[in-house]
Formats: C-alpha cells, structure tokens, sequence
C-alpha cells in the first residue's frame, strides 16, 4: 500500500466533500465505498470510490459491486474512481474483469499526482489573470471546463452557479484572459496542511499555447502564497501529467474512471 495514494485518495474525499455540498449534493460512506453524489449534469460532482487500503479481490468485487448498483439508482451520470494502488496485488488483476462484471466499463485513466513546491507568481506575454468572483467569473469557469472535457452547455451552467465556496478564501480560482476572452482557468483548494488542484481547463481550440500551465502556476502560487502551504495535490489526466511535471509534482498512483455500460 503506497502512503502516497492513500494521501491522494483522502483528498478526494475531504475535497469532494465540500464541493458536492456546496452544489446541494448528498455525501456518505457505508463499508468501503464513498459516495459524494450531487446529481448534476457536470459529471465531476458525481462521484464514488473505495475507501480502503491494500483492498482484497473479494472485497473490491463487493465494493465494485455496490457502487455500480448506486451509480444505477441516481438520474445522472458519474464516476466511480478506483486508486490503483491501493488495491492488493491480486485485486488490481482483476478489477477490469470485475468491473465489467459490475456493470462497468473505462472511462478514462490519470494519475494522483502531488509535490512541495515553491512556485514564483507567473507570467505570460499573453494573458491576464483575474480571480474568479463573481457569478459572472462562476459562469464563465463552468463554461470552460464545459467546453474542455466535451460537455454540454447545460453542465457548465450548473457547474458552479451560484456557488458560496467558489467565491470563499479558502478557493483561490483564476481565469486567463486573452484580448478580453477567457480562454483558460485553475483552482486550489485550501487543505490542513496542502493545497488542492482543481478543474483546470483551457478552451480546445486555444490548446498548446502554454495557457493551462501559466494559470495553473498563477492558482497554486496565490494559494500557497495566503496559506503558506507547499505541499500541492492533484488529480491529472494523462495529457495533464506531463504538465505538472513541469511544474514540479511527480505521480503516486493510477487513477481508473469507470462509467455505467450502456447497457447496464
């Protein structure tokens, strides 16, 4: 079982706690498997996981099992997230195989990710940041990471409306302005003791500019900088991950999305 994943899986938990509430969504936890469920149409705040560590084939089979019964039960679509490393060995050979049989299939993979950083506050000959704080700022962050991970309209609109927590001083949310358009955006969330990534974005069609990573440092700079916390976690994609690197953060585990068949 790897410390480092459990840190990584224990900031979803915390992390998603907040954030599904703060969007009026329900959060429990019954026998290893997590459940921070807002019913939205912005499928990030529907999500499960296993809480476990150095988890058995027989209780992931179980685990997977519930989940993918849960994950039936609500009205919209979400994610169950599975941290590959803290399954057993003989668990992590067979969690496709038990997955399909729950009902499941990949979504997509990334990485926990996580470094102690010292990062300057960034520049680009390009950009503008302006800390999100308004519910027009709200709007548009929703918008972008609509856009960015192939979303409707609709999702980014209930994204984050109306959120108290997004503008709070525990959130250190910024978007990327080019010629007076966003085009890109990032967000720490302040922890105890670290602080956390998240939805970062930046509109496809602006992709491979260096966006992402300047508004990316311009988020952890200013909420490390007000917390006085070095130590940053996240969650990557794969096209994220060399990104961080850059930045100064190494991976600690894969992370398994799963989804509902099409069928199921």
């Amino acid at each position: 079982m790897s410390p480092l994943a459990l840190e990584s899986k224990d900031h979803l938990i915390a992390v998603w706690t907040d954030l599904v509430h703060d969007r009026g969504g329900q959060v429990s936890v019954d026998d290893g498997v997590s459940r921070m469920w807002a019913d939205s149409t912005f499928g990030f705040w529907n999500t499960v996981t296993l809480t476990g560590a150095d988890i058995p084939p027989d209780a992931l089979g179980d685990q997977v099992g519930r989940a993918a019964s849960f994950m039936r039960s609500r009205s919209r679509s979400g994610y169950l997230w599975v941290f590959e490393d803290l399954l057993s060995p003989q668990a992590k050979a067979e969690l496709f195989r038990q997955a399909a049989e729950a009902g499941l299939e990949p979504a997509f993979s990334g990485w926990g990710m996580a470094g102690d950083l010292s990062v300057p506050d960034p520049r680009h000959p390009e950009l503008e940041f302006r800390r999100v704080e308004t519910d027009e700022d709200l709007a548009v962050y929703g918008a972008i990471n609509a856009r960015a991970y192939g979303m409707p309209p609709s999702a980014g609109e209930d994204a984050l409306a109306g959120s108290a927590l997004w503008r709070a001083g525990t959130v250190h949310a910024y978007l990327g302005y080019r010629d007076g358009q966003a085009v890109t955006c990032a967000a720490t969330i302040a922890g105890e003791e670290s602080i956390f990534l998240a939805l970062v974005a930046t509109l496809p069609e602006e992709m491979r500019r260096g966006y992402g990573e300047a508004v990316t440092r311009k988020a952890i700079h200013e909420g490390s900088r007000h917390t006085g916390h070095r130590r940053l976690v996240l969650h990557a994609t794969q096209a994220g991950q060399p990104v961080y690197e850059r930045i100064g953060c190494r991976v600690n585990t894969p992370i398994h999305f799963f989804q509902l068949t099409s069928d199921a």
